[in-house]
C-alpha cells in the first residue's frame, strides 16, 4: 500500500495556515449572502445518494436529480402546510393553558411541597408574573433561537432580501444537485498532487460521520417526535402535539428527550386531567418510545455508524450561531465532522510518533494488564481503549530486580 505523504512536514503547514484563515475571513464577509449556497449545497449532499441509486438503475442523472428533486419539495411543502397550522394551533393553546397551569402551581403543587417537605415556597412563587413573561417574550424562551436568528436580523437584510434567499435555495439545489460530481471533480483536480490522498481520505471520514448523524439521528428524531406527539395526542392531552415534538428533537442527546417529555408531559396532564389513569398512560407512551429506540429505530436508521457526539453537537450549533448567526448553524455540523475527523488523524500521528513512544518496547506484562482492562459494552465505540498496543518483546518480559 501506498503511503500517504505528510503534508505538514515542512514550512508549507504556514502557508496551508494563512490560506485557513483568508479563507474563514472571507466566509465571515460574505456569511450574509452565502446562506441559500451553504443550504443549497447540503440538500443536494443528502440527495445525492438517492440520484446515484437511480443512476445505477440504468437511467441518467437527469432523470434521477428530477425525481429526487420533485420529491424533496413534495417533503418540503407538506412539512409546511401540516407542522405550520399545527404548531401554531399548540402555541396558542399553550398561551391559553398557562393561566390554568398558575392556578394549580399556587392551588395544588406549592402548598402539597410545603406540606409534605416543611417548607414556605408561597412569598417565593408568583405565576403571574411568570405567565406574563412568558406571554410577551415566548418568542425569545428559546434562547439558542434568538442567539441564530439576532445574527440575520443584525445583518441588515430586509424582507425583500429574504425572499430573495427562499427562492434561490430550490435554484441553487437543483443545480449543485445536478452538477455534483463534476464538482467533486474539479475539486478534486484543484489539489496539490501531495495531499491529495491525505484530503480524500479525511474527506471520505468526514463524510461517513456526517451522514451518521443527519441520515441516523435526525431520522430517529423525527420518528420519535411522530411517536411521543401522536401517543400523548392519542392519551388526551391538548399540549401532547407540542411537547411530543420537542421531547423528539431533543433526543439527540441521550435520555434528554425523554426525560424533557415525560416533566412536561406529567405537569400538563396534571393541570388537564389530575388523575392516576392518564399519568400511567403518558409513563406508557414514553415507555413505548423509549423501547420503540433502543430495539427497532436506533439499530435500524443509526447501526454501529460513528457519528457526531451530542456534546459537540449542542456546542457547534451554539458556537456557530454566535459566530455567524443563521449561516454558522448551517455550518456547524459540516465543521464538527471535519474537526472530529482532524481530531481522530492527529490522535493517531501522536500514537505513532516518537514523542509518544511507539518505538520503544512495550513489556508483556504491560501488555497483559491492558488487554485486562473492559472497554465497555459489546458495539460501544471506544477508540482509546480498543487501540492495540505494539506486540510484546520476543525476548520476554524482563525479569524483577
Amino acid at each position: 500500500m501506498t503511503a500517504i505523504p505528510d503534508p505538514f512536514s515542512d514550512r508549507r503547514r504556514w502557508q496551508w495556515l494563512a490560506l485557513a484563515a483568508a479563507f474563514g475571513v472571507l466566509v465571515w464577509l460574505l456569511a450574509p449572502i452565502l446562506t441559500p449556497f451553504v443550504l443549497g449545497t447540503l440538500l443536494a449532499w443528502l440527495g445525492d445518494p438517492m440520484v446515484r441509486k437511480i443512476e445505477n438503475t440504468g437511467r441518467s442523472r437527469t432523470t434521477g436529480v428530477l425525481l429526487v428533486f420533485s420529491l424533496m419539495a413534495l417533503v418540503l411543502v407538506l412539512a409546511v402546510l401540516l407542522l405550520v397550522p399545527m404548531l401554531e394551533n399548540q402555541i396558542g393553546k399553550l398561551i391559553d393553558w398557562l393561566p390554568q397551569f398558575g392556578a394549580w402551581l399556587t392551588g395544588t403543587a406549592v402548598p402539597w411541597a410545603e406540606q409534605r417537605f416543611n417548607l414556605e415556597l408561597a412569598g417565593y412563587i408568583d405565576p403571574s408574573q411568570l405567565i406574563e413573561l412568558l406571554k410577551q417574550h415566548w418568542q425569545e424562551a428559546g434562547g439558542i433561537a434568538a442567539t441564530v436568528f439576532g445574527g440575520v436580523s443584525k445583518s441588515g437584510l430586509t424582507i425583500l432580501g429574504w425572499i430573495a434567499n427562499l427562492a434561490l435555495i430550490p435554484v441553487v439545489t437543483f443545480y449543485f444537485l445536478r452538477d455534483w460530481p463534476v464538482m467533486i471533480a474539479r475539486i478534486r483536480e484543484l489539489l496539490p498532487r501531495p495531499i491529495e490522498p491525505l484530503v480524500l481520505k479525511l474527506a471520505g471520514e468526514s463524510d461517513q460521520v456526517l451522514g451518521g448523524f443527519l441520515r441516523g439521528q435526525i431520522s430517529v428524531m423525527i420518528a420519535l417526535g411522530v411517536i411521543y406527539g401522536s401517543g400523548l395526542w392519542l392519551v388526551g392531552l391538548d399540549l401532547g402535539i407540542l411537547i411530543g415534538l420537542v421531547a423528539g428533537l431533543v433526543s439527540f442527546v441521550p435520555y434528554l428527550g425523554a426525560l424533557v417529555g415525560i416533566g412536561a408531559a406529567l405537569i400538563a396532564t396534571l393541570v388537564q386531567h389530575g388523575d392516576w389513569m392518564h399519568l400511567l398512560l403518558v409513563l406508557a407512551v414514553f415507555g413505548v418510545g423509549q423501547t420503540l429506540e433502543s430495539f427497532i429505530l436506533t439499530p435500524w436508521l443509526v447501526g454501529d455508524r460513528i457519528g457526531l457526539h451530542p456534546v459537540a453537537v449542542i456546542f457547534a450549533i451554539m458556537a456557530g450561531g454566535q459566530l455567524f448567526g443563521f449561516l454558522g448553524v448551517l455550518l456547524a455540523l459540516p465543521v464538527a465532522a471535519v474537526v472530529m475527523v482532524v481530531l481522530r488523524y492527529a490522535h493517531e500521528r501522536y500514537t505513532h510518533s516518537k514523542l509518544y513512544g511507539a518505538d520503544d518496547e512495550v513489556p508483556a506484562s504491560v501488555v497483559a494488564a491492558a488487554a485486562s482492562v473492559p472497554t465497555g459494552a459489546e458495539g460501544d465505540d471506544y477508540p482509546l481503549a480498543n487501540e492495540e498496543l505494539p506486540p510484546a518483546s520476543p525476548k520476554g518480559p524482563t525479569p524483577p530486580p
